[in-house]
């Protein structure tokens, strides 16, 4: 019998869960390294100076060329990471003399979220030619240099609302005008399109896993959240062992594996105003190889609809349900099959239970993270979830 502490976790209950919840092997890495790491120091406020010391050591082990970091500043905005803006005055390989505004993407000491910044970066490299994205430059996969794993990538035009807009946390609840909708919604389903359909055979995407025909896929993703869930919980719940064991008894098969975004949805693009065009697609960190259908669940979720003047739901405020999947259909040439995307919407609403309930608990307790207070509300929409959870799960028997 093993002596449990999730807080100074040991290394026989980590290889225990390592056993018991096979999946990716990156996703794993990212998992093991967060559990080794656990019973260490919490988040404490860090220096520009530590970050930009951190990113000039970086840049130093990959560009032969002198640099300069210029008006370092902290960046709202990306959720549970921590980010920096900075120029960069570089000779900048094939261009020459150039002054780049870039941002550092960086973990906290854990993460509500906690994802692999390789991952992130090979998986935006590889789609720069797919749907825009800002440039990647570089990547600290270990926390080498800096404090945290971390990415640097370049800094992207737009804006993720409308300047006199409303919207809430991580862009929920955001109104578009409709004269605005008309012109994002047709790009937002063709994007998506895009992604799926994008051939990533020659892409290198050594962090990734492309699952076996069956239900592999599905497999991993149950495995990877009720390890977080085992990782991180104190109180246990019926409705979450309910709902893993359905997860589990109904696993979809899937033929033909695609590029997952895994959080596609409105307050994850930037757009220019003026012209209404998407300019980048931002917070790749949960992407993988998988089922499209994973991103039409997530897209559709409620939680990210709103409804427009007459009072129709709007899926991410653009466009109803019923048209955003009849234009998916026509752009990809797919056809969406009801059950697999059930499915998925309930893997969607237990993933964020798993977040809420167990990992923004674990973080805040252990003070963690730099959002303490912000994780520690989303608990007390627990029940929500789990009712939610509850009738999607009923309405699938």
């Amino acid at each position: 019998m093993l002596v449990l502490d999730k807080n100074k976790p040991s290394l026989e209950w980590i290889e225990h869960l390592r056993g018991r919840y096979p999946t990716e092997h990156e996703i794993d890495r990212t998992l093991t390294r967060r559990l080794k790491r656990r019973a260490g120091p919490g988040y404490s406020p860090l220096p520009l100076e530590v970050l930009v010391d951190g990113v000039t050591a970086l840049i130093r082990s990959q560009h032969q060329g002198d640099f300069q970091i210029q008006e370092p500043r902290w960046l709202s905005g990306g959720a549970s990471k921590l980010q920096m803006a900075f120029i960069l005055a570089w000779d900048r390989p094939g261009v020459g003399f150039e002054l780049t505004r870039m941002v550092l993407r960086m973990e906290p000491a854990e993460s509500i979220v906690e994802t692999s910044r390789m991952r992130e970066f090979q998986l935006i490299r590889a789609v720069q030619s797919v749907v825009p994205v800002p440039p990647v430059f570089w990547c600290d996969a270990e926390g080498d240099f800096l404090p945290y794993p971390a990415l640097v990538y370049g800094f992207a035009d737009g804006v993720s609302k409308p300047t006199a807009g409303a919207s809430g946390v991580s862009g929920l609840g955001t109104k578009l005008p409709e004269e605005l909708r008309r012109k994002l919604a047709p790009q937002f389903v063709n994007m998506l399109a895009d992604v799926h359909n994008f051939d990533y055979s020659k892409a290198e995407l050594s962090a990734f896993e492309v699952p076996k025909p069956g239900i592999e896929c599905a497999l991993w993703s149950v495995n990877a959240w009720e390890r977080i869930w085992e990782e991180d919980h104190d109180e246990d719940s019926p409705m979450m062992r309910l709902a893993a064991a359905w997860l589990r008894q109904n696993m979809p098969a899937l033929d033909h594996p695609t590029l997952v975004h895994a959080d596609y949805r409105v307050g994850n693009f930037l757009f220019n105003e003026e012209s209404g065009d998407i300019t980048a697609w931002l917070d790749w960190e949960l992407g993988r190889v998988g089922d499209p259908h994973q991103d039409l669940a997530w897209t559709t979720s409620a939680a990210f609809s709103v409804r427009d003047e007459e009072g129709t739901l709007l899926v991410c405020g653009l466009l109803p349900e019923a048209e955003f999947f009849a234009a998916y259909e026509k752009a990809s040439g797919r056809k969406i099959n009801l059950k697999t995307l059930h499915w998925y919407k309930v893997l969607n609403a237990y993933s964020i239970a798993v977040l809420t309930l167990a990992t923004g608990y674990r973080i805040a307790r252990n003070g963690k993270t730099h959002q303490d207070i912000l994780v520690t509300w989303l608990i007390g929409i627990g029940a929500v979830l789990m009712e939610d959870m509850r009738v999607l799960i009923e309405k699938g028997e």
